[in-house]
């Protein structure tokens, strides 16, 4: 087999081309990981940058949350100047323009150099920075710094009407109660009974009509919070008369709903020896006038007939046995006895 020869000169080609295989080998090995070190060094430096907003949102939150906090600084925000109100005004460092004004019906006020301001609706802050740019619009104070004050809430009180000691208009400022507004009004007169009408002023067709429990704690719902503009009704308790011949003849205010023949005639101290107890009849007035109904108050009390539930401004007439003094007149009678009792309050 003959041998391969190799030439001094194709050698050396040989030798000097694997030598540069070799070495473009080498630098193509050393230029890949220094690419894929830079590629994977970009994110490393990118991270940062893009957690650069995220660190300054803390920073923008607080600003954001303060008008927030102020819109609900208070239940005053619902106050409004209205029609009656007394403000009185001080202007800083200028006290010559400090005065006393109320609003006038078309909601306006009078202040000195700027005339009339419409304030009727707006809050006393509003109010009084309306005041401000008037003062600076027209060019009577640079800068200026008012101070308004309300006197008199007129527009922002509540009626209290009916059986209590002081009727009235009574000022509702922040949050007010029902019992509270009764309260100032000097509290439930003797003949007020235990229901309530509350008309709000924003609602006058359906008016809110509550019961109060013997103990106000029982019933803490009936409490109800009351706004400017309402109406609050306490109505009489209603009324009836036990006459003729009983122990105390009077008339019993009706704080229970399930009076009877029986209740009433124990509540008068019950019936003297000389009463005609099969006699005794109840003088109702209805829409067809007045009626008379028999009682068998005998055997009522025998407990061998119902008792019968009495209604408002029934007349129960027990008479006597002993004489015919009502004979022929026990309704006009009965009726004259009604008007001549005094009425009391039975509070069981």
């Amino acid at each position: 087999m003959p041998r391969l020869r190799w030439s001094t000169g194709a050698l050396l080609r040989f030798l000097l081309g694997t030598a540069v295989l070799l070495a473009w080998a080498f630098v193509v090995g050393q230029d890949q990981p220094v690419k894929a070190a830079e590629e994977s060094a970009v994110p490393a430096q990118q991270g940062p940058k893009s957690e650069t907003p995220a660190v300054a949102i803390p920073a923008t939150q607080p600003p954001t949350g303060t008008p927030d906090m102020g819109s609900n600084s208070g239940p005053d925000n619902g106050l409004r100047l209205g029609t009656g109100d007394l403000l009185e005004m001080g202007v800083y460092n200028v006290p010559e323009l400090a005065t006393k004004a109320r609003v006038s019906s078309n909601g306006d006020v009078y202040l000195p150099l700027i005339d009339y301001v419409h304030v009727a609706g707006l809050s006393t802050e509003e109010a009084q920075a309306l005041i401000e740019k008037r003062y600076a619009d027209g060019g009577f104070l640079k800068d200026p710094h008012i101070a308004l004050f309300v006197d008199e809430y007129t527009s922002q009180g509540a009626s209290v009407l009916g059986e209590v000691s002081k009727p009235g208009v009574y000022p509702v400022l922040g949050q007010q109660r029902l019992l509270d507004l009764i309260s100032s009004a000097g509290g439930f007169t003797d003949k007020a009974g235990r229901t309530i009408t509350v008309t709000h002023r924003n609602q006058p067709d359906k008016p809110v009509t509550l019961s109060l429990g013997r103990n106000v704690a029982d019933n803490p719902d009936s409490n109800i919070d009351v706004f400017p503009g309402d109406t609050v009704v306490v109505r009489k308790a209603d009324v009836v008369y036990v006459v003729g011949d009983v122990g105390r003849p009077s008339g019993f205010l009706m704080d229970v709903e399930n009076l009877t023949v029986l209740k009433a005639i124990a509540l008068a101290g019950g019936t003297n020896r000389t009463a005609k107890l099969n006699a005794t009849t109840i003088i109702r007035k209805g829409p067809n006038g007045i009626t008379e109904t028999p009682v068998q108050l005998k055997k009522i009390l025998q407990a061998k007939a119902q008792d019968i539930p009495m209604r408002p401004d029934d007349i129960l007439f027990v008479p006597t046995s002993a004489g015919r003094i009502f004979a022929g007149r026990s309704l006009e009678a009965a009726m004259q006895a009604a008007t001549a009792v005094s009425i009391i309050a039975v509070r069981p």
